[in-house]
């Protein structure tokens, strides 16, 4: 659904202007938008996790961890697919506040397509190096969009998304390397290309949520703090994005479920070209783990 379609139908959660400002910059802010009482939910489970992920030695369909965990000293990266590991956590993702702010700006007719937790560990968890998302996960259009809860105030020291307002309207870049193997980050040379001068970190207290469009160039920094930076986020679409080629989430309960709306009966493709990522259904870590070149469990 084009912006100007879903700009027909009234919005629940935001401003027209606000819906504008994120079709223009492909990207949003959003303070305290979660409530207390959900973040209170969000933290009983996601520190039973943690507690948990003390039980595993290395990374698995559940975490992903750094190099550097251990049973004394938890590091996580990654919970995955979170929807699929609680109640709560599946609330919140298919039918909470959130999916209100995703049928704003995606129209009336919404899909779910994946969620994670990332951890961005304290003392210095991993940077996210600038990238999209889209070449990970192609659709027949750009509609799919990410957006991210702190479930913790997030200061610069932190390593904040940082997000390079208008690039979801400019080019979309190789994420393979010279090598020919799939390493998920804009390559150094074509770093020039992207305006670098011009990012906007979304730093936020918590409970507020960041909104990306999926050509979005972004990124972040390690987390040099003494505070863990987590990061819930969900992807969703709009339902006349078709899903192409072996997908991440494929054999994922929910993912690509309509979870607003209903069905789409025709399918919309952009003309744009998209990157053919590679076959994920031979193995998938995360993001951390290709930019880092660890290889594949």
């Amino acid at each position: 659904m084009t912006p100007d379609k879903v700009l027909e139908h009234p919005a629940k959660v935001l401003s027209d202007a606000q819906r504008r400002f994120y079709f223009e910059h492909g990207y949003l802010h959003l303070d305290g938008f979660v409530s207390g009482d959900w973040l209170d939910r969000l933290w009983a489970v996601t520190d039973r996790f943690i507690e948990d992920s003390r039980k595993c030695a290395a990374t698995n369909d559940v975490f992903d961890l750094e190099p550097a965990h251990t049973a004394d000293s938890p590091r996580l990266r990654r919970l995955n697919h979170p929807v699929t590991q609680d109640p709560v956590l599946e609330e919140f993702g298919l039918r909470g506040p959130i999916v209100d702010l995703a049928e704003d700006l995606l129209g009336p007719n919404v899909k779910f397509h994946h969620s994670k937790l990332n951890f961005k560990w304290s003392g210095g968890g991993e940077e996210v190096k600038w990238h999209q998302d889209i070449q990970f996960w192609p659709h027949s259009n750009y509609s799919p969009l990410t957006i991210g809860v702190y479930m913790e105030d997030v200061d610069d020291e932190m390593g904040p998304m940082g997000v390079i307002p208008g690039s979801h309207e400019e080019e979309l870049f190789d994420l393979y390397g010279d090598d020919g193997q799939w390493v998920g980050a804009i390559h150094d040379r074509d770093l020039p290309k992207v305006r670098l001068g011009d990012v906007v970190w979304l730093k936020g207290p918590r409970g507020s949520v960041t909104v990306h469009n999926c050509r979005m160039v972004h990124g972040s920094m390690p987390n040099n703090s003494s505070r863990s930076r987590p990061l819930l986020l969900h992807t969703y679409a709009a339902a006349d994005a078709v899903t192409l080629f072996p997908g991440i989430v494929d054999n994922i309960p929910l993912s690509n479920s309509v979870i607003r709306g209903e069905a789409a009966r025709w399918a919309e493709f952009d003309p744009r070209p998209c990157l053919i990522p590679p076959d994920w259904s031979k193995g998938y870590t995360s993001i951390f783990a290709l930019q880092q070149e660890e290889k594949a469990a």
